[in-house]
């Protein structure tokens, strides 16, 4: 960390002085990169019409001189959601759909588990987090990066069952997100990717940006991804989920990302030209609320963050912020996170890009932004996000020492090792097996190569499954239950550390085994 700094430091000296707003962000954000160990990060504001700044800071690998720089592309995940939305939209204003026509108008195999939901989901439906799925669910199907097509992925959703009724509460998803960009080419006959390049990208200027890390070279100007590996911080090779590509895999930097805020602030309209992205209805249909969230209060040391009101609009978030609407995203993928915040009545707009997973790193800087522009009390945001970064992994260390403590240790396993191993079949997921290697069981998805761990004994018939792949953070408890012949009637699994990212949604699975397995 220390050579990261020297270069910061290095490049801070060229950089002009800020004024106004900006005043001491430069060193601001020097700060929060030492204090949450991120190598690099690219900020934008657009304020009344303006790019006020689109600048990178540190390295785009640790170790690495290569610089951040404004073209340094970082992959932005679910902020991708709103240029789903966007295109859609578009198609609305030409009268090729409609938000509330039916899913199965468009797709016409589309199905959920409820037969009731099939014939009633709309494409208002697959954006709003509403549909009765859980928290990730399914999202085993795309990450870690799978085999599987788009089609087959959204053929499985058949077999998910829901975790509420339909429309009655919000739940993040990601896989209905890749339903909305499949309607793309049944409507247009182009695929996702291409309609977001032509009708997005290009009219915008968005000449950096692509939808899939496949085509990056050695040298090219993209920022690696890191994350912390048992307590070091690590590079990883950039995800590539091509699969889900709607919900999540649009790479850019912090230029073009004014660009695309810019537009937003501007109605649909592009500045400088006398062309529309969108039109101002359907700007204001996608930061309407669709779905309610709820809102907890905040840490006090987060005071300001509370709000009155919390909704999902059409691909944005929306919350108030001290008396303002903020309509906004996050995103994450492993190694990214970044956050995009658009305040419309300021006309102001900030994008903080990073290649660490530092939720910290991009609020306190977000944040600290907004309140240099609303001239707001002053709130040490470093020290609050530290705090509470520190806190929920106390929180967290705590629960998985717990856990240890209260294990039967001295317990054993009421088969041999022999009679776990086998192939087991999950509904929506498809294939597994466990063989016995050495004496010792290993699991593999069949679809997922990342998931491939060695299960280690924990007590009675649950083993620890430890990721070989120990980027992942996601290691897992799996039980298994025996019929009273003591063959195995099922295995299910649950996230060892509540810190675990949700779309690690073993508690989904409902593994069974294939004949002849246990005997």
């Amino acid at each position: 960390m220390t050579r990261i700094c020297i270069l910061l430091l290095t490049r801070l000296s060229l950089l002009p002085a800020q004024t106004g707003p900006l005043n001491g962000l430069d060193e601001y954000v020097l700060q929060a990169m030492k204090t949450f160990d991120v190598p690099g990060v690219a900020v934008a504001v657009v304020h009344n019409g303006q790019v006020e700044l689109a600048k990178g800071y540190g390295v785009r690998r640790m170790g690495a001189p290569a610089p951040v720089d404004e073209h340094t592309l970082f992959g932005i995940a679910s902020n991708t959601k709103a240029f789903t939305t966007a295109a859609l939209a578009i198609l609305v204003d030409e009268g090729k759909l409609r938000w509330d026509d039916l899913v199965i108008d468009h797709i016409e195999w589309f199905q959920m588990y409820d037969p009731y939901v099939t014939h009633e989901i709309t494409i208002r439906d697959l954006l709003t987090h509403r549909s009765g799925m859980g928290l990730g669910e399914g999202d085993l199907l795309f990450f870690p990066p799978s085999s599987y097509s788009r089609d087959e992925i959204l053929h499985r959703l058949r077999f998910m069952k829901p975790a509420s009724s339909f429309r009655s509460r919000y739940a993040y998803d990601n896989l209905l997100y890749l339903a909305a960009g499949q309607i793309i080419p049944t409507v247009t006959g182009q695929p996702w990717e291409d309609f977001i390049r032509e009708r997005i990208f290009r009219p915008l200027g968005m000449t950096d940006s692509n939808t899939s890390v496949g085509g990056y070279h050695a040298g090219d100007n993209f920022a690696t991804p890191h994350s912390e590996v048992e307590g070091k911080l690590t590079p990883l090779d950039p995800a590539r989920i091509d699969n889900t590509a709607p919900a999540g895999a649009i790479n850019s930097s912090v230029s073009d990302m004014a660009k695309w805020v810019a537009v937003q602030l501007n109605g649909g309209a592009i500045p400088g030209s006398d062309k529309r992205l969108f039109s101002e209805r359907q700007g204001k249909e996608m930061w309407s609320p669709q779905t309610i969230l709820p809102t907890p209060d905040p840490p006090p040391a987060l005071a300001a963050l509370q709000t009155d009101f919390a909704a999902y609009g059409l691909g944005w978030g929306l919350r108030e912020f001290r008396g303002h609407k903020l309509v906004g995203h996050t995103g994450g993928l492993p190694g990214y996170v970044s956050q995009v915040t658009l305040i419309p009545d300021m006309k102001l707009a900030v994008v903080v890009l990073t290649n660490q997973e530092s939720v910290a790193m991009f609020s306190s800087v977000t944040y600290r932004i907004l309140d240099n522009y609303m001239n707001a009390p002053p709130t040490d945001w470093l020290k609050a996000y530290r705090d509470l970064t520190r806190q929920q992994r106390a929180k967290a260390d705590e629960a998985v020492e717990k856990a240890a403590s209260a294990r039967a240790a001295d317990s054993k396993p009421s088969l041999p090792l022999e009679k776990y191993a086998g192939h087991y079949t999950d509904a929506w997921y498809g294939d597994a097996a466990i063989d016995l290697e050495q004496g010792k069981l290993v699991m593999r998805f069949s679809h997922s190569p990342a998931l491939t761990g060695d299960l280690d004994h924990w007590q009675y018939d649950t083993f620890k499954a430890r990721w070989r792949d120990r980027s992942l953070a996601a290691d897992a408890f799996v039980t298994f239950a025996l019929n009273a012949d003591g063959t195995i009637r099922q295995v299910n699994m649950i996230p060892v550390s509540p810190l675990t990212d949700f779309s690690f949604d073993f508690q989904d699975l409902l593994l069974t085994p294939a004949k002849g397995v246990g005997k």
